[in-house]
């Protein structure tokens, strides 16, 4: 009853090598089994050892051995050899298990992607090509299978990161009576045909340029406010604390010409005056000077509408032979210059400023 029960996974890597593996602790928990093995066929058959078992705690699990030939008959026996355990004949062509694919490239033309790989050396025609593929948007993997030793699949954003992986598979049940497929091939990732060593890259330089200009923008905003705010502070101190005029500039010729010495600057600036008055000529009004009593009775007869006035030059140009001028002037508020000086005559009342 045991050869009925013994289950054992069957497995020819490439068809180069052979690989039998048995459940040894559930099924002989007591005892440490044997294996042997054969190519040929008909009844003189020669059986060989294994010649590498597969240990699982201290007991044969297993036996790794080369392919040799289509057909193949195992046995299984005690540690002796003795007694008979297991035996079975199998087409070892049925349980291939094909290599890693060789050589993969990637064409990208505009969203369309074709993958391809080298040609493995025989049975071809009982393989398939897989490729898988993923966004960082997807969380399960797309798949689409092709012929060997070529698959193309379209709809992709070049805005996107994808990750790719790419396998062989034998098809069943023509080629194999278990669905063996090859180990996966590096993953690789790329964005708009573009290889990357990571999707991370494209996250990572997404958001360090988000970080940059989030930084510039907060900059600029900041700049903004201090020009704001230091316009307002300028027009708050004007207004607070009007700024003081410098005399340099008020006196450009006390500081210019002189080097500040004011004493100097005045006498020069006195004499300027001097020579002005002397050059200017105050047109006559009245030639002869009247007593003050017809002074008096004029102007009661005349009434309030006019005042005649008299200056002597004597106190500008210190001048005793100078004579007197007198001009007929408005009684209504007047400013009135003469000689240098200005005067404000406002009713019968007269300052020289």
């Amino acid at each position: 009853g045991w050869k009925d029960a013994i289950s054992t996974t069957i497995i020819n890597f490439n068809n180069e090598k052979m690989q039998i593996t048995w459940a040894a602790r559930e099924l002989f928990p007591n005892e440490n089994v044997s294996f042997s093995y054969t190519f040929n066929e008909g009844k003189h058959k020669v059986w060989k050892p294994c010649p590498t078992y597969l240990m699982d705690q201290d007991y044969n699990s297993g036996c790794l051995f080369k392919t040799e030939g289509p057909t193949l008959a195992i046995s299984i026996r005690n540690s002796n050899g003795s007694e008979e355990f297991f035996s079975k004949i199998l087409k070892s062509d049925f349980y291939i298990k094909p290599n890693r694919p060789e050589n993969v490239t990637f064409f990208w033309k505009e969203d369309t992607v074709t993958v391809s790989c080298n040609k493995p050396e025989r049975a071809v025609k009982c393989l398939r090509l897989e490729l898988q593929y993923k966004s960082k948007f997807d969380k399960d993997w797309q798949s689409r299978t092709s012929k060997c030793c070529s698959v193309g699949e379209q709809g992709f954003d070049p805005r996107k990161c994808y990750s790719f992986r790419v396998r062989l598979k034998r098809l069943v049940p023509y080629c194999n009576v278990v669905n063996y497929s090859s180990d996966w091939e590096a993953e690789t990732f790329w964005m708009n045909g573009t290889l990357l060593d990571s999707c991370d890259d494209d996250i990572k330089s997404q958001s360090n340029t988000v970080i940059v200009l989030s930084c510039l923008l907060a900059v600029l905003l900041v700049i903004l406010i201090l020009l704001i705010l230091l316009c307002k502070w300028q027009r708050l101190q004007k207004s607070v604390m009007p700024a003081i005029p410098d005399p340099k500039y008020v006196f450009a010729d006390l500081f210019n010409d002189h080097n500040g010495n004011f004493q100097e600057w005045i006498d020069k600036t006195d004499h300027a005056m001097v020579q002005t008055k002397l050059d200017y000529e105050e047109p006559e009004c009245i030639i002869e000077a009247e007593s003050q009593q017809e002074d008096e009775k004029n102007s009661d007869k005349q009434g309030p509408q006019e005042k005649i006035f008299s200056f002597s030059r004597a106190a500008e140009n210190n001048d005793p032979k100078a004579a007197q001028i007198a001009c007929l002037m408005p009684t209504s508020n007047t400013i009135a210059s003469f000689a240098g000086f200005q005067i404000l005559m406002n009713d019968d009342m007269y300052v020289m400023l």
